[in-house]
């Protein structure tokens, strides 16, 4: 049972903040290499990330959104505690299939399928919290948000002896998880042709 301290700044989303969440989700990964190559470059990315906001993360695990220095909210992270699946519900998954092959067409569907499907066969097996995204909106980048954003979850996996895991599509954000305490475990291509993945692994600090 993770127990998540508040932290200045930041506040545990609710379930009818699916569409900021994902919404933030979005841009922060415009130009995301592996999401980029996956959706095609089509307009896909909001209405992926508002349904897993939606029917995954906040029913399932713990989201947090971050203010920017006017208040308004420009940083998001989306977790899931060990145990609770990360696969959409059959009724939406239908309408994300459905949306993906409206928005992208059916090269963005069968990328996005065999991603999924790699990045679950390489999942590690030892129980852990899984960090999905992170996100922090363009201009707000540089000033420590993506820190700020991490550390509650993480404190509350030292306190409660578990390691954290993500799986990191821009080289750009390997200095962040590495100063949070991340390590490579592998890099790997989740489908023929598109940008590599880093598997990273965090154990628990005492």
């Amino acid at each position: 049972m993770l127990r998540i301290e508040p932290a200045e700044g930041l506040r545990q989303a609710a379930r009818d903040d699916w569409r900021t969440l994902g919404a933030i989700t979005a841009e922060a990964f415009a130009e995301d290499p592996v999401a980029t190559w996956t959706f095609d470059g089509k307009p896909c990315l909001r209405p992926v990330f508002q349904r897993l906001a939606r029917d995954v993360y906040l029913p399932r695990g713990v989201c947090h959104l971050a203010d920017g220095a006017d208040g308004r909210e420009v940083g998001a992270t989306m977790w899931l505690p060990p145990g609770p699946s990360k696969e959409l519900p059959p009724l939406s998954l239908l309408g994300a299939a459905a949306r993906l092959l409206v928005d992208g067409g059916p090269r963005a569907m069968g990328r996005a399928l065999a991603v999924d499907a790699e990045m679950t066969r390489r999942k590690p097996k030892a129980p852990h919290v899984y960090l999905f995204s992170i996100g922090v909106m363009a201009a707000a980048r540089g000033k420590g948000l993506g820190r700020r954003l991490l550390a509650p979850v993480l404190a509350a996996c030292d306190a409660a002896g578990l390691p954290a895991y993500l799986e990191n599509s821009n080289p750009l954000n390997t200095p962040l998880y590495q100063g949070a305490g991340f390590r490579t475990l592998e890099v790997f291509a989740p489908a023929p042709g598109a940008p590599p993945l880093a598997a990273m692994w965090r154990d628990p600090r005492g």
